[in-house]
């Protein structure tokens, strides 16, 4: 079976048919889905959606966003330690990170914003003993600054890998894994195809990001966007199997492995 390891399925655009999409999900081969969250307002949803149901199993990830750091307060960080002290079915930490990319995050004070709360959050991560989901544009240099000067050592894994391959040696080597989801389905995506291609494929591990990144296969055709779905998984796991040539069998085999490596999972 297969792992989600990053999918917002507490989110609206699942609100209307969220049953539905469950069974199809555990239907197409996937029996755990990782929701992470991204701000504080929403984490009651993230545990009220995970609580609800039996199978897949949805694992709640709580976190604060880099992207809405103009909206993160100390106060969010305080709750987040007690969340995860009253809730041991949280499995990590995110999604945290830095992202340079957006004109509105360039602005220096939300920077500095940024790598403080990135930086509260790793030790709130440490003292609980769990790993985190990383989220990193344009920022991989400073994330792992950060993440060496702060001798984080409990892993993770990097959310929608998009760096270099240098870069994904760096990571690995500090102990994460990186996620890989619909944009292997995409014809420009050399760059990301030509790492996956020549990282082990231990160091993978599969996610859809939904309701974004919807695989190609699976994406509707027009200009309108097709809303991703963690049932569309398959399709990613098809593509790596394709670019490494190996079974399906075996990339499920090993990316579940991993996974539950990563998040320190029991199968």
């Amino acid at each position: 079976m297969l792992i989600d390891t990053h999918c917002h399925f507490d989110v609206e655009e699942f609100d209307a048919d969220r049953d539905a999409v469950v069974a199809r999900t555990l239907a197409a081969g996937v029996d755990t889905v990782v929701v992470p969250g991204y701000v504080a307002a929403h984490w009651p949803r993230l545990f009220e959606v995970c609580a609800r149901y039996a199978a897949p199993r949805l694992l709640p990830v709580p976190g604060l966003h880099p992207c809405y750091i103009a909206g993160h307060e100390e106060a969010h960080l305080a709750e987040l330690e007690r969340l995860l002290a009253a809730h041991p079915e949280v499995v990590a930490v995110g999604e945290i990170g830095l992202d340079h990319f957006p004109l509105e995050l360039k602005e220096p004070a939300l920077q500095r914003k940024q790598e403080v709360f990135f930086r509260e959050q790793l030790q709130i991560a440490a003292r609980a003993g769990k790993p985190v989901l990383l989220h990193v544009r344009k920022a991989h240099a400073e994330v792992l600054r950060v993440l060496r000067e702060t001798r984080f050592r409990d892993g993770g894994i990097v959310h929608a890998w998009s760096g270099g391959i240098e870069e994904a040696r760096h990571y690995v080597r500090l102990g994460f894994h990186l996620g890989i989801g619909g944009p292997l389905t995409y014809d420009q995506s050399r760059r990301l195809r030509a790492v996956v291609a020549a990282m082990p494929l231990e160091a993978l591990v599969l996610e859809t990001d939904a309701p974004d990144m919807t695989p190609q296969p699976h994406r509707a055709p027009g200009p309108e966007r097709t809303r991703n779905s963690p049932e569309f998984l398959p399709a990613v796991a098809a593509a790596l199997a394709a670019l490494r040539n190996v079974t399906v069998e075996e990339v499920v085999a090993v990316t579940r492995r991993e996974s539950l490596k990563a998040l320190r999972l029991v199968a």
